[in-house]
């Protein structure tokens, strides 16, 4: 059996390597941060902690050097920077060939196109003449994405005809250097979906339950937790098709694959990601193994955990900045009027939509169990009236 790593490098320091580090206190492993300054959410949390830039060469390969293996807190490495680490003999866990697919959305499109995959149709556009040809050709309105760079909603653009073609081309001069336009069609989609897989570098992999996802504005918002109303076998095909991708493109950590589900009854994927996922928070409180447990053992190589449901019906709701900024207060509220509700917060100062925190409800009853959730949340936000 191999020797599992015991000290695992993670670069960025979000809400995500802080719930990584709640995970890693009972495995017995050693986390070490390069986070991006030192008040960030989990630099107040993590005891070996780096201040430096994540794309500078240099920092990256001496904060490795300390570590047996290296995972991250978001999926904007520069690729060439670990490819280096590899080569000089460094642990990187998802690799660069893998994670290449979660930072370039051109890149997964053509990969998942050649596994056979549903995606949207979709074509990478030179400049505003071929973005109107696609347009007229797979109809108005449609999606424009950046390759690069683009997160919670940023980077991406609803086109209602032509005389908007001009708007992502302008998009990118905010974004990174090496983006290129990517047209879609828009998809009239019913709900969103997403399939968490955690797999070791063996190939051992673990599905969670498939969950329903709310978007707003590009940000996920709530999740509940089995799907409702999905039949047996889609559930066998969607977790079918996230263990396969998993497999095929190598991940080692967790994979989400976020879907979306179209009124015409065709389920396609819109977007991965290579870390723990906000689709997936529901797994701290709601399942034998949360997401951020499961990674680290998978990036350890430890035996995965199982990701059996502890209630029927899970919901997770995100605590986005609103008008209260007193959040221990709000805190205290709603552990009064519900003590079965677990609540995360994330450390951060309250700026306006801002995730700051989650809330989990564990129920029988899926509307009882939303209801529930929701009325946390909105009370942490500071919007009891809505």
């Amino acid at each position: 059996m191999r020797t599992p790593a015991a000290t695992i490098g993670v670069i960025g320091g979000g809400q995500l390597a802080r719930m990584m580090h709640a995970a890693s206190i009972g495995l017995g492993l050693r986390l070490r941060l390069l986070a991006e300054g030192p008040d960030v959410s989990a630099a107040q949390v993590v005891r070996e902690v780096e201040v430096g830039d994540y794309t500078d060469p240099a920092v990256v390969a001496a904060f490795a050097a300390g570590c047996e293996v290296v995972t991250f807190d978001h999926e904007h490495v520069p690729t060439p920077i670990l490819h280096d680490l590899e080569a000089a003999g460094v642990a990187v866990r998802p690799g660069p060939d893998a994670l290449v697919h979660a930072q370039d959305k051109a890149v997964m499109r053509a990969r998942l196109a050649a596994l056979g995959v549903p995606c949207p149709a979709n074509a990478v556009v030179a400049d505003e003449a071929a973005l109107v040809a696609f347009g007229d050709a797979r109809g108005w309105p449609c999606i424009a994405k950046t390759s690069r760079g683009g997160y919670d909603g940023k980077g991406v653009w609803k086109l209602d005809g032509p005389q908007d073609a001009h708007v992502p081309f302008d998009g990118l001069a905010g974004l990174r250097a090496n983006a290129v336009v990517i047209a879609e069609e828009f998809v009239d989609f019913t709900r969103e979906l997403s399939v968490l897989v955690a797999r070791r570098p063996g190939g051992q992999a673990v599905a969670y339950p498939v969950s329903e996802t709310v978007q707003t504005g590009g940000v996920c918002t709530a999740t509940t937790t089995p799907a409702p109303g999905l039949r047996p076998d889609q559930v066998r095909d969607l977790t079918a098709m996230a263990m396969r991708i998993a497999d095929e493109l190598g991940v080692v950590g967790i994979l989400a694959v976020e879907l979306m589900e179209a009124s015409d009854g065709r389920v396609v994927v819109n977007e991965l990601a290579m870390r723990p996922h906000n689709t997936g928070h529901w797994s701290i409180d709601g399942a034998v193994t949360s997401q951020f447990e499961n990674h680290l053992r998978a990036v350890a190589d430890l035996p995965l955990g199982s990701t059996a449901v502890l209630a029927p019906v899970s919901v997770m709701v995100n605590v986005l900045g609103g008008s209260r900024t007193d959040l221990l207060g709000g805190l205290a509220d709603v552990m009064a009027a519900d003590p079965a509700l677990k609540v995360q917060l994330y450390g951060k100062d309250v700026v306006p939509g801002r995730k700051v925190g989650h809330v989990t409800a564990l129920g029988d009853d899926v509307d009882e169990t939303r209801a529930r959730a929701w009325r946390a949340a909105r009370h942490l936000i500071g919007d009891d009236d809505e």
